[in-house]
């Protein structure tokens, strides 16, 4: 028995079950933990003062002119709160529906590169699905799956170019333009090296045709970007406007290649990113198997998208993980052509990395791990170390009947991120959950007191507590000054732990990322912030 068998031979029942387990994914997210500082928190304020000022162009952060992100994703979670109301719910959906519709793509795009291997599309959708960092990047409010997702419409519109469609060449501007106004001229970076090498993938194209409409591809997406820079730069004034023409791309790009990290540092990662995927040696030989075969046009167009902008990456030595988000549906369409070619199903590395993680989450659960005592609210339940362990036995079962390894792989992943976010509840949420902190600060800010953050302050509180005004951001002299001119006043003092917490006197104060956060009057701020100088 073939076990790539699959009487759905049209893909689709297999994308169907990647959606309902992004779909769960995003529920456990949604229940296993807030909204997270600094980034999540950061990016929903500025859309929260976007609202409140009723300033659609020039997004803000803290009273003042945000110009470190575009503005297309607050644009979305302002398209959510005109309908449902405003609501903490919605801004964390936009992302999954943003992954709901790039896997829609990825499966369209494996029918349209292997017209002959029709049910490709599917098992593209849950490699893309189970992989661990598109799946944590599918349920944060972040910008790189939505990147992930106008990239592949720029691929779709770049085949269809190459196939003679002058609309491909429309469809790869939108693209560009859309994925500026999303992350910025990054776009770029992901979308051209396809198309520099399409005289590789797609052998007879006119050159110069085909790059006269690249182009004017270019041109449509630099009019649509520039549709909201120009008049966003006259309204924002001339420091945002400087910072959005020139800091966001030539500044940034003169700054990331100054090799702050080397260009190996990625390489490393892979297993972690791509797990499960990544340390099968199930995919491994079947790309071994698939190179005697030659490259046909399909797996071309993928190595021409993927491997020169992992080059890229690696040079450019401002580096992050989730730079590597929209390279994965490209991995995810090689893995499924290459596993159409041979058949495997043990599973068993995975599994065992699976266990090993369970039987460290019990370890944790024990207090057997001294190291994390401290830098947690409370022990991992022992259960989820059990059920990571059982799930891990269940898939090496599976896999050793002869249990399609696409599909026994996928369930592998997304269960493992599963059963770790619901840990991740019991044990890190009260670390991270600012809300307590923010409606304390709108409860002082609503009687009329001013309040001040003692440290850099990321509008870690704006949203989360629906703060109508800013918080003073104050540090050195400033904050001295500060506290002489407003002694009616209150501070947000962070400790470096959260040990002396109960000897404190304040009118809030919580565990913070490793440490504690205080909301504190003027005289009880002053003593604490001198003791941290001593």
């Amino acid at each position: 028995m073939n076990p790539h068998a699959n009487p759905d031979s049209s893909g689709r029942g297999l994308l169907l079950l990647s959606l309902l387990l992004l779909a769960a994914l995003a529920a456990v997210a949604l229940l296993a933990r807030p909204l997270t500082p600094i980034d999540e928190t950061r990016y929903v304020s500025a859309a929260w003062e976007m609202w409140l000022r009723g300033d659609f162009l020039v997004p803000f952060k803290n009273g003042e002119p945000y110009s470190h992100k575009p503005p297309f994703m607050f644009w979305m979670i302002h398209a959510g709160w005109a309908v449902f109301g405003v609501n903490d719910w919605w801004p964390r959906l936009v992302l999954p529906l943003f992954s709901a519709g790039a896997l829609g793509m990825t499966f369209l795009l494996a029918r349209r590169l292997w017209p002959q291997h029709a049910g490709l599309g599917g098992q593209a959708a849950l490699v893309l699905v189970s992989s661990l960092l598109w799946i944590v990047f599918s349920t944060s409010v972040m910008f790189d799956v939505m990147l992930a997702f106008w990239v592949l419409f720029g691929m779709h519109g770049v085949l269809s170019a190459s196939e003679g469609k002058r609309r491909g060449f429309v469809m790869l501007g939108i693209a560009i333009g859309l994925g500026v106004l999303t992350k910025g001229p990054v776009i770029l970076l992901n979308l051209l090296p396809v198309t520099v090498l399409a005289l590789w993938w797609n052998p007879g194209l006119r050159w110069a045709r085909w790059f006269a409409g690249v182009g004017l591809a270019v041109l449509l997406g630099a009019a649509i970007a520039l549709a909201w820079a120009i008049p966003a730069g006259m309204a924002g004034g001339e420091a945002y406007r400087n910072a959005i023409f020139w800091g966001q791309t030539a500044n940034r790009m003169v700054e990331s290649f100054a090799h702050r990290r080397p260009f190996w540092w990625y390489l490393p990662l892979l297993p972690l990113m791509l797990f499960p995927w990544f340390v099968w040696p199930g995919f491994w030989k079947a790309l071994a198997h698939h190179r005697t075969l030659g490259l046909d046009r399909g797996t071309r167009f993928c190595l021409a998208w993927m491997l020169p902008v992992f080059v890229a990456f690696s040079f450019i030595s401002g580096k992050q993980p989730h730079y590597m988000v929209p390279l994965f549906p490209a991995f995810a369409l090689l893995a499924a052509r290459v596993l159409a070619d041979r058949s495997v199903s043990r599973v068993g590395l995975p599994a065992l990395l699976a266990a090993v993680l369970g039987v460290a989450l019990m370890l944790a659960g024990s207090g057997q791990i001294a190291a994390l005592n401290d830098q947690v609210a409370e022990l991992p339940p022992l259960w989820s170390g059990v059920g990571l362990v059982l799930l891990a036995l269940a898939v090496w079962v599976a896999g050793r009947r002869g249990v399609s390894p696409v599909v026994n792989l996928s369930l592998l992943g997304t269960l493992t991120l599963v059963l770790v976010q619901m840990m991740v509840l019991h044990s890190l949420r009260p670390l991270y959950d600012v809300k307590p902190m923010a409606q304390a600060i709108k409860q002082v800010q609503d009687a009329g007191l001013p309040v001040a953050n003692a440290a850099t302050y990321h509008a870690q509180y704006q949203f989360v507590g629906r703060l109508q005004a800013p918080l003073a951001e104050l540090r050195g002299t400033e904050l001295t000054r500060w506290l002489a001119a407003h002694p009616d006043g209150y501070v947000v003092v962070y400790l470096k732990d959260s040990q002396n917490l109960d000897a404190i006197s304040a009118r809030h104060k919580q565990a913070y990322r490793g440490g504690a956060a205080v909301l504190a009057d003027v005289p009880t701020a002053a003593k604490l912030l001198a003791a941290q100088v001593e």
